[in-house]
């Protein structure tokens, strides 16, 4: 894997909106309207920006699958993270979702696992490559990575047949949210 740069981020979102418009997680925050593939794309400029900001952005080297690492503990309030959060609620999830999105972010967050942590917030790969390895190629790297910096890795799914996947890379489920749909929190025990 190789770290994103500036004229990949076209690619990047390009994978995750294709691999996130049916996700749970996403549409729950995501209205169902006509813009509704736009408004994903939109969540997933967000997230590449804020991770771009505090965190690593990551291509396959064959550039078929994505990864958007976060550090939380690294984040911080900037102008330009204000803007994009801006942008995000203008774009992407609405005025009318901006408390559901607050507390859903502050029942997750307390059930972070360690304030230092490596943070999986995506990880995606175009719908044509899928099981062809790319997506465990990544998760591999991610791993020794996180092992590197001595950060337990995070993620959420509300994917239920993503589970077994992860499990493989010694994942586990350690908690579940409600929101109407379930979300599991998963982990590393390093």
């Amino acid at each position: 894997m190789k770290e994103a740069t500036s004229a990949d981020k076209e690619l990047v979102l390009n994978i995750l909106t294709k691999s996130f418009q049916d996700n749970q997680s996403v549409n729950y925050l995501i209205p169902s309207d006509s813009r509704r593939l736009g408004r994903i794309r939109a969540l997933m400029d967000y997230s590449y920006e804020t991770c771009k900001l505090f965190g690593k952005v990551y291509l396959s080297d064959d550039k078929k699958g994505c990864a958007l690492v976060s550090f939380p503990d690294r984040k911080s309030t900037t102008l330009k993270s204000l803007w994009l959060e801006v942008k995000l609620i203008i774009a992407a999830i609405g005025f009318s979702n901006i408390s559901k999105a607050i507390s859903r972010e502050k029942e997750i967050s307390k059930n972070y696992p360690s304030p230092d942590l490596y943070y999986l917030w995506f990880i995606g790969v175009a719908p044509e490559s899928q099981k062809n390895g790319v997506g465990g190629q990544l998760m591999s790297e991610l791993l020794m990575e996180a092992a590197s910096m001595g950060r337990p890795l995070y993620l959420e799914t509300s994917t239920l047949k993503n589970i077994p996947w992860y499990q493989k890379f010694g994942l586990n489920v350690y908690n579940q949210l409600d929101f109407g749909y379930t979300l599991f929190l998963i982990r590393n025990d390093q």
